[in-house]
């Protein structure tokens, strides 16, 4: 099977599309690097040309209201067209839980996004995840004022990047839900508890205290804003074991956001170290955005296998080719 990832160099991209090759499959790993592009609609038509599947994992340069609308409005109005005439069987796309719940200028961005999926026709499945485990750190930045990090008191259930691919995985080989699949990680907790254990672990001594006016970037959330209401596939790695396999738990490089070392995007997980510390933290393997040129994933790690239980639903088959 031919599969068309659109974002497929970054974070979840390249996990992904390594899992689908080692299934068998046909995988372009589509990105401006390569002159595969969303938003000027270069080099759409010919990866598409015989693609059965294509998966959207684009996110926004920006966070500015109008930038982030834009975005998903000109990718979804480039990219979907392009599928119909190639005969796409099944679009998937990478969303985020609470999306209707919450108001931020991101989170509108990513509901015009989904909006422009469901009415053109093609078959789809929507993948809401929670936010991932990779980008605590820069959530917990994002909320701090002077050594406080003030959060609203809500529920959290960060999930990690190697969940996530292998849910898309799966879901890309499936028949399409024409709906929404949401997924979260096998821990729910206070937001301020998970944050407060992240800095722990990564020695940052900031305090962590609940704060009802907290806003999460710029929106209001209740307590159930952030995490699934209904059914939802749970991740098997929760905090303790995402440590031990992340640089981010062993690399003291990745423990020096606190003396301005280190700046971590909070949905791309960017890191912003001096060059000679990207070669040697993980924080590189970031999400694909779309013209923005990224640092390569750190060379001479090996590559974990999936992981292969889930403490909710689980998967029934291996990723093989059709």
């Amino acid at each position: 099977m031919k599969i068309v990832v659109i974002g497929g160099t970054g974070l979840i991209g390249s996990k992904t599309v390594a899992l689908l090759r080692q299934g068998g499959h046909e995988v372009i790993a589509g990105s401006p690097k390569i002159g595969v592009n969303s938003i000027t609609g270069a080099g759409l038509k010919e990866a598409m040309a015989g693609a059965q599947v294509v998966i959207d994992l684009t996110n926004s340069p920006s966070f500015e209201d109008r930038i982030v609308l834009e975005f998903f409005e000109t990718s979804g109005r480039n990219l979907l067209p392009v599928e119909a005439p190639a005969d796409v069987r099944h679009h998937v796309a990478l969303s985020i839980v609470g999306i209707d719940r919450t108001d931020n200028g991101y989170f509108r961005g990513k509901v015009a996004q989904e909006k422009l999926i469901v009415a053109s026709g093609i078959p789809y499945t929507i993948i809401r995840a929670t936010q991932f485990l990779e980008f605590l750190g820069g959530i917990a930045d994002s909320s701090v004022a002077g050594n406080v990090a003030r959060l609203p008191p809500v529920l959290f259930q960060p999930i990690a990047a190697d969940d996530v691919a292998l849910v898309v995985a799966e879901i890309a080989l499936a028949a399409p839900r024409n709906g929404i699949v949401e997924i979260a990680g096998p821990e729910r907790a206070p937001f301020d508890e998970i944050v407060a254990r992240y800095l722990k672990g990564v020695g940052d001594p900031r305090e962590v205290v609940r704060d009802p006016e907290a806003q999460y970037w710029g929106g209001r959330v209740t307590e159930h804003s952030l995490v699934p209401v209904g059914e939802a596939r749970l991740g098997r790695i929760g905090l303790d074991e995402w440590f031990r396999r992340s640089p981010a738990g062993a690399d003291p490089a990745c423990a020096s956001r606190r003396i301005g070392l280190h700046e971590t995007h909070f949905l791309f997980g960017a890191c912003r170290h001096p060059v000679v510390w990207q070669r040697t933290c993980g924080c590189a393997d970031v999400e694909e955005r779309q013209g923005d040129p990224r640092l390569p994933a750190p060379s001479g790690r090996p590559r974990r296998g999936p992981p292969t239980a889930w403490r909710s639903t689980s998967l029934s088959s291996p990723i093989v080719p059709n």
